[in-house]
């Protein structure tokens, strides 16, 4: 069955079967080892999104991995906390103690919000808070243990030994004033503790050891001048990041990894290093980044686009698993407008998944991973409802109310099988009670029908007049030949209904809205909207 399945986690997981292949064919690899995913973070700033979809899209790739092959896995969250405080974030207090520290290892910088005993110990632990509140499977591992428990010293003495190699691999990528004085290591100096200052200026490989002086000037902090000979081992350097990547990889025997589409060449370089010192660089797949509402790079030291939390407000997090989950290659505008769609497509699949048996079609379809646990659990799965979160927001616009039961009343007047799917709608309606007061009131524009319009709007007011069926498909006709007999373009005869009703460009299909907002709600509606003319009243009906 499993060739059979098509989903992007499957991919990956078989790209990792083939790794593993190449790995024990070299001899790196026993088909009794654990396979090894790593996801990896630089905890300068708080988590966000971008936290939680690296996190969510391995563990869907280590699912997909246990349905075509029955090795163990472990998921490793790696916490870069020895790398050097580049900038000072914006979203942090005391920021001017902090920038004291600058180019120190972030695991040996003050905790600026006086809860841990450094700037990295808090951040690793709201990141594991993080994480632990989502209910990830993984483990947590901090740069600053494996250097200086000497995890990574097997590692670190083969770079010094490849010094020549390694080094070649990476400065031929540099600019040429760059070269000459790179060097993969980057000790961290006994007098200042500084580490982006540090420049290596000679190399012992017999004794395991790198001479160095603290001359180099790095965006405001100042270089101390000293001068000293330090071992490779037990924390005493660290190397470039890039280097650092492929130093993981070999150490801790990752099989996969997933990368941002800016660190393509990184993975590339860091796959070399990793060649150059005898190892198997893991399978990888690169996704592209998260946008903000100006179509930039979110930055989680600036703390721009949308944050989980805002997103909770407004939509559950499956509809954020689902938004994530969808087309990982494709770059995605983070705001609050795309949670409504994201969310009925979320119960669209939702619906499929609950409406078939055949275990291929379940497992092909994005909610067996997003709702993993769920199904491990052998709960029933599925949404039998017509209710969507798009119609609960239009049933709110024109019921104008921040009342959950008065939406109820309605749902279950038209259709009282609503109340199986109670729990969820419940949750939706408190959701899209939330969206619309911030998000679609203040921006509602009711508008009459132009006069050409006016003839269809009549045909369909009529339609209803005449209905007494409670079929949305037949409704939803009777709208799209009302726009078609008067010759009228589809998408503007639909605008114009959604501005005179709704008072928005978009909405539901109109046929369902009608079946369940009500057929002599929906006239009266019309009604009132056309005698009493717009105002410029957004807060409902036109008065």
């Amino acid at each position: 069955m499993s060739d059979d399945l098509t989903a992007w986690p499957y991919r990956e997981a078989r790209n990792i079967l083939d790794h593993l292949q190449q790995a024990e064919g070299r001899g790196h690899k026993s088909k009794d080892d654990p396979v090894i995913l790593q996801t990896g973070f630089g905890p300068s700033g708080l988590p966000h999104v971008g936290t939680f979809s690296e996190v969510a899209r391995t563990s869907w790739v280590r699912r997909a991995f246990a349905q075509i092959c029955d090795r163990p896995t472990r998921l490793l969250a790696f916490s870069d906390d020895m790398d050097g405080l580049r900038k000072v974030p914006e979203n942090i207090p005391n920021r001017d103690m902090v920038a004291e520290h600058l180019g120190k290892p972030l695991c040996d910088i003050p905790d600026p919000f006086g809860e841990e005993e450094s700037f990295s110990g808090y951040m690793n632990a709201r990141l594991r808070s993080f994480l632990d509140s989502f209910g990830f499977d993984y483990e947590f591992l901090s740069s600053k243990d494996q250097y200086r428990n000497g995890v990574f010293n097997e590692g670190l003495l083969k770079i010094l030994e490849h010094y020549d190699r390694v080094r070649g691999i990476v400065v031929r990528t540099l600019s040429e004033e760059k070269r000459e004085d790179w060097s993969p290591f980057f000790p961290v100096c006994e007098n200042c503790g500084k580490v982006n200052n540090t420049r290596v200026t000679d190399i012992h490989p017999d004794d395991g050891t790198v001479s160095y002086v603290c001359d180099q000037s790095f965006r405001g902090a100042e270089a101390c001048q000293h001068e000293g000979t330090v071992p490779v081992t037990d924390g005493h350097v660290k190397v470039g990041w890039k280097v650092d990547w492929a130093l993981r990889w070999l150490q801790l025997g990752v099989d996969y990894e997933m990368y941002g589409k800016d660190l393509i060449e990184s993975a590339k370089l860091s796959s070399s290093i990793v060649y150059a010192l005898g190892g198997v660089p893991p399978a990888g797949m690169s996704y592209e980044m998260f946008l903000d509402e100006e179509a930039a790079k979110i930055s989680k030291s600036k703390g721009t686009g949308l944050s989980i939390d805002d997103w909770l407000q407004y939509g559950p997090l499956e509809s954020l698993a689902w938004f994530i989950y969808r087309r990982p290659e494709r770059a995605k505008r983070l705001f609050f407008d795309v949670i409504p769609r994201s969310t009925d497509q979320y119960l669209e699949a939702l619906s499929k998944f609950g409406a078939t048996d055949d275990r291929r079609q379940r497992m092909d379809n994005p909610v067996f991973f997003i709702d993993a646990d769920r199904i491990d659990a052998s709960e029933s799965i599925g949404y039998d409802s017509e209710v969507s979160y798009s119609m609960l927001l239009n049933l709110v616009s024109v019921l104008n109310t921040d009342d959950r039961q008065v939406v109820w009343d309605y749902l279950c007047r038209y259709n009282e099988e609503v109340e199986e799917d109670r729990e969820l709608i419940d949750d939706l309606i408190d959701r899209a009670l939330r969206y619309y007061r911030d998000h679609v009131a203040p921006s509602k524009q009711y508008q009459l029908p132009d006069d050409d319009v006016m003839p269809a709007v009549e045909q369909f007011r009529q339609f209803l007049a005449d209905y007494d069926g409670e079929d949305p498909e037949e409704i939803q006709s009777a709208a799209y030949s009302a726009g078609k007999d008067h010759d009228l373009d589809l998408g503007r005869w639909f605008k114009a209904m959604y501005r005179l009703l709704l008072g928005q460009d978009e909405g539901p299909r109109l046929g369902t809205f009608v079946h369940f907002y009500g057929v002599e709600d929906t006239i009266e509606l019309i009604d009132h909207q056309l005698s009493e003319g717009i105002t410029d009243d957004n807060s409902g009906k036109a008065h």
